[in-house]
């Protein structure tokens, strides 16, 4: 996503350089959404997996995020899942991947006004049409979860989850356990505030999501901050970076569960996949957790527009 919209300036070269060392490393999920710059993010992994060697190309597997509604000023309009919606949406995505199937398709936010039965029948027949492989779900609550799951199989439900943002324990984690859908946490830096290198002082670009955000504001930013200091003490005498702590803790929650990682440059993939050499002793674990207990951080995740948008919170 921060290839293409939303966190400032965006560096194309780097960004397809990022994704091909990625590949290079094992990396095999490659995450997007119709709406991260209206294309732009689609038809940027096209590129970048054109030019990828044959072998990692292959073993590359697309997810992409449908059905948010914008404008040419890049506002938004809600979402949009109706059966006829969805199909439409596929057919622009499949064209700007340059590919005839997508692995992974989801409606990025459930559409109040569709029931989630009707939006995810429509995913089912792409998928009998050989137009998609596996249906995800996203940021939806476990009622939701269950409903989808009547009506066709359920691959993978994306949320954020990580050390500050772990409301998926209490029902929408083990729904997905009991019914065997995968887990792909998004947002395991939380937007780089507990990457451990995000400085109170720091000047955010016009258009970059965290100047909106609650958590990155006055005194919740310093509170949040405060927490990464702590997370801090608990690296150094691992020897690995903040980052890698909380990706490691993520990665730590079972093997149902896959972090997502925006890294937008090279040096930040290679840091975060340092992450798989991390191994947590259960004193070790429960040091993180004193550190950052749950419930520990300050502000929402998203703006309250924002959030009433989310299924997993109602």
């Amino acid at each position: 996503m921060g290839m293409s919209a939303f966190y400032g300036d965006v560096d194309r070269p780097e960004s397809i350089a990022t994704i091909h060392a990625a590949l290079d490393a094992g990396v095999t999920l490659i995450d997007t959404g119709d709406f991260y710059g209206m294309g732009h993010n689609e038809m940027l992994v096209r590129e970048a997996l054109r030019a990828a060697p044959a072998g990692s190309r292959e073993r590359a597997l697309i997810s992409v995020k449908f059905g948010a509604l914008r404008d040419p000023d890049g506002g938004w309009a809600g979402h949009d899942g109706r059966p006829a919606a969805v199909r439409n949406f596929a057919a622009y995505s499949l064209q700007r991947l340059g590919t005839d199937h997508i692995d992974v398709y989801r409606i990025a936010r459930v559409d109040p006004g569709v029931p989630i039965e009707d939006t995810v029948g429509a995913i089912a027949e792409l998928v009998e049409a050989g137009h998609v492989r596996h249906i995800g779900l996203s940021e939806v609550g476990a009622e939701t979860l269950r409903r989808a799951a009547s009506v066709a199989p359920i691959s993978d439900l994306q949320i954020e989850y990580s050390l500050i943002s772990r409301g998926i324990e209490d029902a929408i984690l083990p729904a997905a356990r009991e019914l065997g859908i995968g887990v792909t946490a998004y947002g395991v830096l939380s937007r780089g505030l507990i990457s451990g290198h995000f400085a109170a002082d720091r000047e955010l670009a016009a258009d970059d999501f965290r100047g909106m955000s609650p958590r990155f504001q006055g005194g919740n930013l310093s509170h949040n901050l405060g927490l990464v200091e702590r997370l801090r003490g608990i690296a150094g005498q691992k020897g690995v970076s903040v980052a890698q702590l909380a990706i490691a803790w993520v990665l730590s929650r079972g093997e149902d569960i896959v972090p997502l990682v925006g890294a937008r440059r090279r040096e930040q993939l290679a840091e975060a996949l340092g992450a798989l050499d991390v191994e947590f002793g259960g004193d070790e674990l429960a040091a993180v957790e004193r550190a950052v207990p749950r419930g520990a951080a300050a502000g929402e995740r998203y703006p309250a527009p924002q959030m009433a948008h989310l299924d997993s919170e109602h």
